[in-house]
């Protein structure tokens, strides 16, 4: 990531107020990506009757993430990142926005709009190009939603889970050095019911009896290197307090791994949602979430002699509903090839097929196939 230091005059007045007798100044940062997608999709199955979604498609995404950061003399290092969307949605416009705290023996806290340690402790199936499977990401060219209710960070979608689905949500998370490769880290978030990065202000006060609340999140990561040979290995679980009565506390928990030797990267991750019951818990969860979402991803890429590298990657996920287990499965192979410092070209070819669990007329079904390809610039 490219730093860009900023030097006006207001910026260089308000260093030397705030650090008057000391040599330290603000590193005044930013980065971020976009990628540019285009692609052709096949479409069908009973879910979406009379719809017609063949054809070519554009997905972009894209993000300004800023990080200014300050180091002490006494050696804690305190930083900001705030990520800008750089396209128009539905949600709020902002990511994640929080605030860091590290040294090399304290290890580092986050306070803000993040995702859990759990979350950022997990690892899965490696892959080269940016046309994510193990997320939702693919539902912008292949729509399955009518067909299949997994949900955005729940194991039915994406083995990177959280507690009841909460994303970004108001958290304190605290991460230990690394002893040897070994990181533990363990958050806290009030609730996940005030919405991605919404903090008492906007969200009002918190109601523990109507609202999911008190998230616990660990998660644990060891990567080592032994001679040739890289290794990855990653666990989490979370839970919070379910605010309706006679409904269990939700749960989530995940491992991965992967494993390097000469140019080959293997991987993988399977993880579990609980949400207690049929409808959810909180968090805005819609009332099709099944109370158990499952899913597992494995994963290759072999880099190539020069600028090329490929993949092979699947997912597959499953939700609990009042019809049966509802499935969603996805494939996709790509390459990818390197055009110069964070310019990437990647072309993919992608399958989803997915169903509800239902039986005979209430079975509903959505299958699509996604030839593609893709700009990312990252800086």
């Amino acid at each position: 990531m490219k730093k860009h230091l900023l030097s006006t005059s207001a910026i260089a007045l308000g260093v030397a107020m705030a650090a008057p007798a000391a040599a330290q100044e603000w590193d005044v940062s930013f980065g971020g990506y976009m990628s540019q997608h285009v692609g052709y999709v096949d479409v069908n199955g009973s879910a979406n009757a009379g719809q017609d979604y063949d054809g070519v498609n554009i997905l972009s995404n894209s993000e300004i993430i800023f990080t200014p950061s300050i180091t002490l003399d006494n050696g804690l290092t305190f930083g900001v990142n705030v990520q800008l969307e750089g396209n128009n949605s539905p949600g709020s416009q902002i990511d994640e926005s929080y605030m860091t705290i590290s040294s090399d023996t304290l290890g580092q806290i986050i306070v803000g709009g993040e995702n859990s340690a759990g979350y950022k402790s997990m690892v899965g199936a490696p892959g080269v190009t940016t046309m994510y499977i193990n997320s939702p990401s693919i539902s912008a060219f292949i729509p399955f939603s009518n067909a299949y209710p997994g949900g955005f960070r729940q194991a039915g979608l994406s083995s990177f889970t959280e507690v009841a689905g909460n994303n970004d949500v108001q958290r304190l998370t605290y991460f230990t050095p690394s002893f040897n490769g070994l990181t533990v880290g363990i958050s806290y978030a009030p609730t996940a019911s005030a919405g991605q990065n919404a903090g008492a202000v906007a969200a009002g006060n918190l109601d523990r009896n109507a609202n999911l609340s008190d998230i616990f999140d660990i998660g644990v990561n060891y990567s080592q290197t032994f001679g040739t040979t890289s290794v990855t290995l990653s666990a989490r679980y979370g839970t919070g307090n379910s605010a309706i009565v006679g409904v269990s506390d939700p749960e989530t928990w995940g491992v991965g791994a992967q494993i390097g030797f000469s140019d080959f990267l293997i991987g993988g991750s399977y993880a579990e949602n609980n949400n207690g019951a049929a409808g959810g818990v909180g968090g805005g969860l819609p009332a099709d979430y099944g109370s158990n979402n499952k899913g597992w991803n494995l994963g290759v890429t072999y880099d190539i002699a020069g600028p090329w590298a490929v993949e092979a990657v699947t997912y597959q996920g499953e939700v609990s509903t009042a019809t049966g287990k509802a499935r969603y499965e996805a494939y996709r192979i790509g390459a990818s090839r390197d055009l110069g410092p964070g310019v990437d070209w990647d072309i993919y070819l992608a399958q989803v097929n997915s169903h509800n669990g239902g039986v005979g007329a209430a079975r509903l079904t959505s299958n699509g196939t996604l030839i593609g390809t893709g700009i990312n610039l990252s800086f």
